[in-house]
């Protein structure tokens, strides 16, 4: 039956999510903290699996080695947010604000990631393989070593975003606005 809850039973103010964690208790899977404002917390390694984060103001917060799996962070702000080495694999990043994001050796396979705003974030040695990133604003973001392994690409905008080592085989780049200087820097698969 606890799997049943009600997302109004499992609604959590900021208050109490801190003094829990600073308790030393981190796991807050499918917690409802959706428009709350978490802006500046340090909440790493916390377990946020299919928490309900959509409209929350996570500005730079420390989320480093966060599980973020299939979590709703729809519409948040994370601008200037740490998310280094923290998993959002099929977590759901639909019009969300990473500019500036840190979010190196991240992973975000699977991520719904459509007109989600990356620019000037960090992605390096990012998995973002078989990520959703139609019309994602990619703009002067660091993809260096990234993985984009089939990965959606449609009319997303990659303008002076560093590509050097990036894996790109099998994305579709439909209608994407590519980087003119560095395409020479993308590796040529051997056939």
């Amino acid at each position: 039956m606890l799997e049943r809850l009600s997302i109004e039973e499992n609604s959590m103010e900021r208050e109490e999510l801190l003094q829990r964690y600073a308790a030393g208790e981190r796991d807050f899977s499918k917690v409802n903290l959706s428009g709350v404002n978490l802006a500046g917390t340090k909440l790493s390694g916390i377990n946020l699996i299919r928490a309900n984060l959509s409209h929350t103001l996570l500005e730079n917060a420390n989320l480093s080695g966060a599980f973020l799996v299939m979590a709703n962070l729809s519409g948040a702000n994370l601008q200037w947010a740490t998310l280094i080495v923290a998993n959002l694999s099929g977590a759901n990043l639909e019009q969300a604000d990473l500019r500036h994001a840190n979010l190196c050796e991240a992973v975000l396979t699977g991520t719904l990631q459509s007109q989600v705003n990356l620019s000037s974030a960090s992605l390096q040695g990012a998995i973002l393989a078989g990520a959703n990133l139609i019309q994602a604003n990619l703009q002067q973001a660091d993809l260096r070593g990234a993985n984009l392994y089939g990965a959606d690409l449609q009319n997303a905008d990659l303008s002076q975003a560093k590509l050097t080592r990036t894996n790109l085989r099998e994305a579709n780049l439909q209608g994407t606005i590519l980087p003119e200087i560095q395409l020479q820097e993308i590796p040529l698969l051997e056939c």
